[in-house]
């Protein structure tokens, strides 16, 4: 019963999602589905919540599940993110797909069976769990990308998408041949002990360098990252806000799991012959070029999809500074919080400033808006200042973590061009602002009109009150994040 309890919420996502799939068979209208994804994703929250306070430290028969899933506080801290994450992707999808008049029941399903997927691989305990994991988020990914069948962009977006995603996940899988070869193990674990014990051999390198670039891509980073704009502007924006928050952060604690368990040895988290360093440099090129060129977008959408790269840069500050501040995981999983709220509050705010016909896609279309339409131009300002990094809001805290992290660990260079990246940030994220608020659309040029819908201002209040009291009292929080990153010794 114990077991049960703590794996609640990956069953009531399953039911749930199952639930979901036959009412949208049975019942001719859809409008009541959003509603039911969301309490469902709640549901999966809650139970998190319930399964974190309750303990996984000594739940009887965990190794009924074992090496397949793991039962510890770093897959329940994901369990209930994930949910977070997925429930305002349902709240934001209740009212875009309704007012663009492409609301149809298999959304939801596939948010909740992709959601499914990432909870998979923050879980998992064996090579096996954390390929099937991938595969089921990313055809999830895949379909919501593709989910507006009339948009050629759309189309392009999902078809580039699968394809570079497919060839990754082909690296991803030989490359966990190859361990499996080198060390006769698919359990992490039992890979890890292996590696620690037997040293690094020629394919276990090889190995590893397929890995690398697997789990590279799947956090989109430089220079992995082409699909990314494409995929984010052809979707619909639920579906991106989805892909930038949830399918991220699945993808980070795949990449994490992965890396500290297997390759944790001192060996392979060395400067001189290990992963830090490759991933130090990738950080630096993701960090400098995602910036530079979302300064450069005209498309609001396009200059969102190259700041989650940027966020992924930044992210991988952290994941380099646990090779000597283990400490730093848990400053990652901080960051992934504020991270979430953030993201898909800014993707709400854009979401809420245009209805069908009238939509706010370019920096000119929100020319005015924050006088003509304060409230959605109060919204999408402290969503960006957040992702921005400015005090008191969540965003802050979670840079100054994983920047602490880094000095901490010595990599003050690497901290420095960080820093330099954040501040070339602000200037797109403040550059939104000023077309807000000191701009006026030119001379009949379209004005985009914000839309009504109680399920988009849900979520962004939700986003909003998350985000402050994040960015205000962010004690608790981080020391949930600590607890969570303590498997790997954090």
């Amino acid at each position: 019963m114990a077991l049960a309890f703590v794996l609640s919420p990956f069953l009531v996502l399953f039911v749930g999602a199952l639930l979901l799939m036959l009412a949208e068979a049975l019942s001719p209208r859809k409008g009541g589905l959003a509603l039911g994804a969301t309490i469902v994703f709640l549901a999966g929250f809650m139970f998190s919540v319930g399964a974190w306070l309750y303990g996984v430290e000594d739940v009887p028969d965990k190794e009924l599940v074992a090496p397949w899933l793991v039962v510890d506080r770093f897959a329940i801290f994901f369990d209930g993110l994930l949910c977070l994450g997925g429930a305002l992707a349902a709240l934001l999808a209740g009212g875009y797909l309704r007012e663009h008049d492409i609301e149809r029941g298999e959304f939801y399903s596939l948010l909740l069976f992709a959601t499914l997927g990432a909870m998979m691989v923050a879980s998992a305990g064996d090579l096996l769990v954390v390929v099937l994991g991938l595969e089921t988020m990313s055809i999830g990914a895949y379909a919501l990308t593709a989910f507006r069948r009339t948009s050629p962009r759309s189309s392009e977006g999902a078809l580039k998408y699968f394809l570079l995603g497919s060839f990754a996940a082909a690296l991803l899988l030989y490359g966990f041949a190859l361990l499996y070869g080198a060390t006769g193990h698919t359990d992490l674990a039992g890979i890890g002990e292996a590696i620690k014990t037997q040293g690094s051999s020629p394919m276990v390198v090889i190995a590893l360098v397929l890995v690398l670039v697997g789990l590279v891509f799947k956090v989109s980073a430089v220079p992995f990252h082409m699909w990314t704009p494409d995929a984010y502007e052809g979707a619909p924006t639920p579906a991106t806000t989805y892909m930038a928050a949830v399918v991220k952060c699945g993808a980070f604690a795949m990449l994490l799991r992965v890396l500290l368990t297997c390759f944790g040895d001192k060996a392979s988290m060395s400067w001189s012959s290990g992963w830090p360093p490759v991933l130090a440099w990738i950080a630096v090129l993701t960090m400098t070029v995602a910036n530079l060129v979302a300064g450069q977008q005209e498309s609001v959408k396009r200059m969102l999809a190259y700041s989650s790269i940027a966020h992924a840069g930044y992210l991988l500050v952290g994941v380099v500074a646990t090779m000597r501040a283990p400490q730093a995981s848990a400053s990652i999983l901080f960051y992934l919080l504020t991270y979430v709220v953030s993201t898909a509050g800014a993707f709400g705010a854009l979401i809420l400033c245009g209805r069908k016909g009238a939509e706010a896609v370019t920096y000119e279309d929100l020319a005015g808006i924050g006088r003509r339409h304060p409230a959605a131009a109060l919204a999408f300002s402290l969503f960006l200042v957040s992702l921005a990094g400015i005090p008191p809001t969540a965003g802050f805290f979670g840079k100054w973590f994983v920047f602490r992290a880094a000095m901490d660990a010595g990599f003050h260079v690497l901290t420095v061009i960080a820093f330099m990246n954040s501040v070339i940030g602000v200037y797109y994220y403040l550059r939104v602002l000023v077309f807000m608020y000191m701009r006026e659309p030119a001379a009949g040029a379209p004005i985009a009109t914000p839309m009504r819908s109680g399920y988009v201002s849900a979520a962004l209040i939700l986003s909003a009150v998350l985000v402050l009291a994040l960015g205000i009292l962010p004690s608790r929080s981080l020391d949930v994040a600590i607890k969570a990153a303590s498997v790997f010794g954090g």
